[in-house]
């Protein structure tokens, strides 16, 4: 699949090297596994202008790194870099390749930067050092790259850790937005429809790697989708755990009952408590504010400490992942992929009506159009409006019913669910309102 998108972050990336040449520059790029970084580092700054050098930090012992990641700075400087014997220290290496950027223009780029704490802890203090002495004499462009959130927040965002502080940007890397979807279909394939834009969009969440896998698997509609993720073959089927291993180490098996539990679609604290059979409230805290996978979401305009909250999986393809295959592992154990296909169609209209949902939530946000927005239920669960979003400015508020049918969207029904939300938020009786419709026609 070719590059596609990614305009303002490639903007950005070449603006932090253009101020570099006056004082160097420390930009923090995270995002979660596949979404792209690599790629998008590459596309902006490994485009011959100036010195440029990709190092890869793999887990091994920090003296076979090194050797390894000598060799590869010596072959991106052409021979410039000169360093006699071989080093067995990283830290060495890199203020060798820093002390170039003294003579001219020099961009650095580190990658899975996160791996050196499981490599020598002791680096970060080391590579503190390191910048505080070297980055007022040279121009360079450093750039660190990661992929584990809960190592590269406590690297860089957590007070009183080494490098606190002391990057001058920082760029967290989103999955594509829905928008872009449609445009990287329409160049595969001139006959794909709206349902295969929302299958595309539930399955990947829009993580570039898993829309190359599709594109690139001429897997265009749904039912080419289901059969390429769920086959003996398939690149998905590991993918989940291999992502979360690294994130949850021995707490793993926890955490995977806790979002099976959401993905089934036990959203609230004491469902997912009964599912667990233990109290939840550390993991649940854990998964929301360290690893960035889940949030927790109350009716919009309730205030912060409702009681009347429920647990979201915030990647989509997450979500879709265990719901279908952690949770139904013995089919994928035993092979069992046609009845596993067979059940995932079944289900699939159901599952990506909340998808849906979302998608359209994501879409309003990516536009700009609403100044605050969200799903609406009361405490009973007998009144639910899928989206609320007021505009502040226009002093307006819209009420919308999302289905995947246009025929299943009944305008009355959602009305007389506004006047049991004006009951309970009657400063709202002032905006002007409208009452709407949305359905797969309208992606």
């Amino acid at each position: 699949m070719n590059f596609f998108g990614r305009e303002k972050e490639i903007g950005i990336l070449r603006r932090e090297r253009s101020l570099s040449i006056e004082n160097s520059r420390f930009t923090v790029l995270t995002g979660r596994r596949r979404v792209g970084k690599t790629e998008l580092v590459d596309r902006a700054l490994n485009d011959g202008s100036g010195d440029y050098v990709y190092l890869l930090l793999t887990r091994q012992t920090e003296r076979n790194l090194a050797a390894s990641l000598q060799e590869e700075a010596v072959r991106a400087l052409g021979g410039r870099l000169k360093i006699y014997g071989t080093c067995e220290k990283l830290k060495d290496i890199l203020r060798e390749i820093i002390r170039l950027a003294e003579e001219r223009p020099l961009t650095l780029v580190i990658d899975e930067f996160q791996e050196m704490d499981r490599i020598n802890p002791g680096f970060y203090g080391e590579f503190q050092g390191l910048w505080d002495e070297l980055n007022r004499k040279v121009k360079l462009n450093l750039v660190v790259s990661g992929s584990v959130n809960r190592l590269m927040n406590k690297i860089f965002f957590s007070y009183g850790e080494p490098l606190y502080g002391r990057n001058t940007a920082h760029l967290s890397l989103r999955p594509f937005p829905a928008s872009l979807l449609k445009e990287i279909l329409s160049a595969h394939s001139r006959r794909f429809s709206k349902d295969d834009v929302l299958s595309l969009w539930t399955m990947t969440g829009g993580v570039a790697r898993y829309v190359s896998l599709f594109m690139d698997a001429h897997a265009f509609n749904r039912k080419k989708m289901i059969d390429l993720f769920f086959s003996e073959a398939s690149p998905f089927l590991e993918e989940g755990r291999s992502i979360l291993m690294q994130e949850f180490g021995n707490d793993s098996a926890t955490y995977f009952t806790i979002l099976t539990s959401i993905a089934s679609g036990h959203t609230k604290f004491a469902e997912i408590k009964n599912d667990l059979g233990s109290d939840v409230g550390a993991y649940l805290s854990n998964l929301e504010r360290n690893y960035g996978l889940i949030r927790k979401v109350n009716p919009v305009f309730a205030p912060p400490a409702s009681k009347n909250a429920v647990f979201r999986i915030e990647d989509p393809f997450l979500r879709f992942w265990f719901r279908y295959v952690f949770r139904c592992a013995p089919y994928v154990e035993r092979g069992m992929f046609e009845r596993l296909r067979a059940l995932v169609s079944e289900d699939f209209d159901v599952f990506s009506g909340r998808s849906l949902e979302r998608y359209f939530e994501w879409k309003f946000t990516e536009e700009e159009r609403y100044t605050c927005m969200g799903g609406w239920w009361d405490r009973k669960g007998e009144n639910e409006i899928d989206l609320v979003c007021e505009d502040e400015t226009a002093g307006a508020i819209d009420f919308y019913e999302i289905k995947r049918r246009k025929s299943a969207i009944d305008l009355a029904a959602l009305e007389a669910k506004t006047s049991r939300f004006f009951e309970k938020h009657p400063e709202k009786l002032r905006l002007k309102r409208r009452i709407l419709g949305l359905s797969i026609d309208d992606m």
